[in-house]
């Protein structure tokens, strides 16, 4: 796809002041010129154009806004102070993959005040003999070569250290989300929660329902065992009293005849 038809697709409708980002990494440059870009993109601040095809830099349209550059594995040589002219507040640039072999192609970008990473990773620059100590003297407002200071310690993941404000702004928004996603978890949880203690509730419910039913059977069962057997009780009982009568009944008249 050619970088004009690219660029057009991915600004969604935009105006070109409305754009902050823009990534057209692998389209195609017909004359290894920048395309597609104006003036008119002032707000923009991170550009990625990555294996493009590029060759010159020369029709790079004024990005005075422009934080973030990635233009690797692209033909690149020289004439790097249009980057000066035209994006004067880069923090961020990557030309690794490109072709650049002197440290003369680097010097221009003296006048980047603000440049504070710089990747030539695998440019053929690198294979000269103290390449990074020549490069951190002769720019030395860069903190990080090629992601590693002058001490060799690795560049934070954030690339830009200018760039920390706008992502925790970023962060922050996320983090709304987020947490109404946590709320929701945990109401879900708390409702599982609630349903676990409804089932234990009514699985104690009905154990004890059954014993109660046992209990209750059980206290039946003897009610009827006793009503089975108290006609006989009584029947003894009567017959034992009737016995006791005609005993008192002799008793009686053995005193009348005496």
């Amino acid at each position: 796809m050619e970088m004009k038809k690219r660029i057009s697709l991915e600004m969604r409708n935009k105006a070109p002041a409305q754009v902050a980002e823009l990534v057209v990494d692998n389209c195609r440059s017909t004359d290894g010129e920048v395309e597609g870009l104006t003036d008119e993109f002032k707000e923009l601040e991170f550009l990625s154009m990555v294996n493009v095809g590029l060759s010159s830099l020369a029709k790079l349209p004024s990005l005075p806004k422009l934080r973030k550059l990635e233009l690797s594995d692209n033909s690149i040589s020289g004439n790097l102070e249009t980057l000066c002219e035209k994006c004067p507040n880069l923090t961020y640039l990557n030309l690794s993959g490109n072709k650049i072999k002197e440290l003369s192609n680097v010097e221009a970008l003296q006048n980047l005040k603000s440049l504070r990473s710089l990747d030539l990773f695998n440019c053929e620059i690198t294979t000269l003999e103290e390449y990074r100590e020549s490069v951190f003297e002769l720019l030395p407002q860069v903190t990080y070569l090629d992601g590693f200071d002058q001490e060799d310690n690795e560049a934070p993941d954030s690339e830009a250290e200018d760039d920390d404000d706008d992502e925790d702004g970023e962060e922050g928004a996320g983090r709304g989300s987020f947490d109404e996603d946590d709320d929701d978890e945990e109401e879900e949880e708390e409702g599982s929660e609630g349903g676990e203690v409804g089932q234990t509730y009514l699985m104690k419910k009905g154990a004890q329902d059954d014993d109660d039913e046992d209990e209750f059977g059980e206290e039946e069962d003897e009610e009827e065992a006793v009503a089975a057997a108290a006609p006989g009780v009584r029947g003894e009982k009567r017959k034992r009293d009737a016995e006791d009568e005609g005993e008192d009944d002799d008793d009686d008249d053995d005193d009348e005849d005496d």
